[in-house]
């Protein structure tokens, strides 16, 4: 008995480059895209460790845990790594860079995550990629959690590594991702004796045995469900519009944060300034004695499931995260997530109005 999805005729070289074209319409980039069988953290470590090296000096925006990581990965790779760390409830300025920059004139690597979704905050991206182009250093973005979700436009602003995920904004698989990669870029890798080589971190391996052979036969077997997937949500984007999709996320955002406010009950937002909140994710902080995580846990206890999460590590206390990306940018999934906070919140006595917050959501979305 056949399956539809295990008796599948292999996935082709030509199909695989067919969808590779779409991620690089969807960037709307004329680097190079390599697509990797992976999550997205396969090809943001090949990215760093491909970039730096003992005697580089990288600046590392930290806006959220993502930040974090990848300070890791560049002092693991013997670069000397400035934190240009900001509060997790802000965005990084343009001018905070500028003057990191400054200060240590010799960095060639700078490192930023574009919407930080376990933070709810996203950062300016075109305006700092002016700063760094100026400067001179090699910018690699983690864009996964704002594709799709809000205007990406890698090649003109200037970014070097410009690193996706399907599994957010675009509704597709968690298991594959991709990469654009500049010629700056490439010749930074290819520079570098430590960048990895016959390894499945190994952007440079893609192109020498994919790109570089004018993509007539697959390094190895493609994870074919995964591709099939991300085809199918690069068609469903496609089929929308692009502009429409990235609408639809900033509108969930909006609305999530005007039923917050009118809810009351203490809970506000997370991230103070509007315009530097994420479309994919609102974050919430919840009031003095009430636990972020209790409060979600009521809420999951109460109902269908919905995608209502308790902040990670030393946020779990306080913050709360409503995600509204992918399928979940709709009216009807910002109007459950904040009326079933506004029953949860109820329950520890606090003083909250649901229907000012559905009135307000509804109001929004008109």
């Amino acid at each position: 008995m056949t399956h539809p999805l295990l008796d599948l005729p292999p996935l082709t070289a030509a199909h695989f480059a067919a969808i590779e074209r779409r991620v690089a319409a969807l960037l709307a980039t004329e680097h190079d895209v390599v697509i990797t069988q992976g999550e997205a953290l396969l090809p943001l470590e090949g990215c760093v460790r491909g970039g730096a090296r003992p005697g580089s000096t990288a600046l590392n925006v930290v806006t959220g845990p993502y930040g974090q990581t990848f300070g890791d990965w560049l002092r693991d790779c013997g670069a000397t790594v400035v934190d240009l760390t900001v509060p997790f409830d802000e965005a990084v300025t343009p001018a905070q860079v500028e003057r990191a920059l400054a200060a240590r004139p010799e960095t060639d690597f700078v490192s930023l995550v574009h919407a930080e979704a376990a933070t709810g905050n996203t950062n300016p991206v075109a305006e700092i990629g002016e700063v760094v182009r100026a400067h001179g250093a090699l910018f690699m973005l983690d864009a996964v959690a704002s594709v799709a979700a809000e205007p990406l436009l890698p090649d003109a602003w200037g970014v070097d590594l410009c690193v996706i995920g399907a599994q957010k904004a675009m509704g597709g698989p968690a298991g594959v991702s991709a990469v654009s990669v500049s010629d700056r870029a490439w010749e930074r890798l290819a520079a570098n004796p430590q960048a990895p080589r016959r390894s499945y971190l190994s952007l440079l391996d893609w192109k020498e045995r994919w790109i570089d052979t004018g993509r007539k036969a697959l390094p190895h077997a493609p994870a074919q469900l995964e591709m099939l997937a991300l085809e199918a949500s690069l068609e469903r984007i496609e089929a929308a519009g692009l502009d429409t999709v990235t609408a639809r996320h900033a509108l969930a955002a909006a609305a999530t944060r005007a039923g917050t406010l009118a809810l009351g009950g203490g809970l506000a937002p997370y991230v103070r300034d509007p315009a530097a909140a994420a479309p994919v994710a609102t974050t919430l902080r919840t009031p003095a004695g009430v636990d972020a995580a209790e409060l979600v846990g009521k809420v999951l206890a109460a109902g269908p499931a919905l995608p209502v999460v308790a902040g990670g590590g030393a946020l779990a206390g306080e913050m709360i995260r409503v995600n509204h990306y992918g399928p979940d940018a709709t009216r009807e999934t910002v109007l459950s997530c904040l009326d079933a906070l506004g029953a949860a919140l109820a329950e520890t006595g606090a003083d909250v109005d649901r229907k000012a917050a559905a009135d307000a959501v509804a109001d929004m979305w008109r």
